[in-house]
């Protein structure tokens, strides 16, 4: 589980180090909107206190810890079922994704009191109002390798 265990810490560095460049260094907080490759990709502050799209946002200290524990509880569910799955090194890779990503997003919760959303991404004229950040993408990243890499060490013939 070393690899996992590597894959948490630079998901989680590498997320915190975005939020400290576009938040604390380029006051995005302030600024709210820097084009980037405009209209394409853009940093547009965001202030997410529910999960995907807002979804159980509330300025509640109660949900924004009770947030915080189904996201633990996530990550230490994860983390016993690769373990269990006998830690492949795919599974180890998406399992660290998934848990860092996590992580990241817990920090701001307990930083600021929500996860912090920037990166805004368009294309071919749809113009997308929402904002994602590095946690966010690598626990999609983590989930999605999690679900191809499930079931690769079993036997085949065997139940699923």
């Amino acid at each position: 589980m070393r690899l996992a265990t590597g894959m948490i810490l630079l998901t989680a560095t590498v997320d915190q180090a975005s939020k400290w460049a576009v938040i604390d260094r380029m006051a995005l907080d302030q600024r709210l909107f820097v084009p980037v490759f405009d209209p394409y990709l853009n940093f547009v502050m965001a202030w997410n206190t529910g999960i995907n799209f807002g979804l159980f946002g509330s300025d509640s200290d109660a949900m924004r810890y009770l947030l915080i524990a189904i996201a633990l509880i996530i990550c230490t569910l994860v983390w016993i079922w690769v373990r269990r799955e006998g830690a492949g090194r795919w599974m180890q890779i998406g399992a660290g994704l998934l848990i860092g990503g996590a992580l990241g997003n817990v920090i701001d919760r307990l930083r600021w009191g929500a996860v912090a959303d920037f990166i805004n991404m368009s294309c071919c004229g749809i113009s997308n109002p929402y904002a994602f950040n590095i946690a966010d993408a690598a626990i999609f990243a983590g989930a999605f390798v999690l679900i191809v890499a499930s079931g690769r060490n079993r036997p085949s013939g065997g139940p699923a």
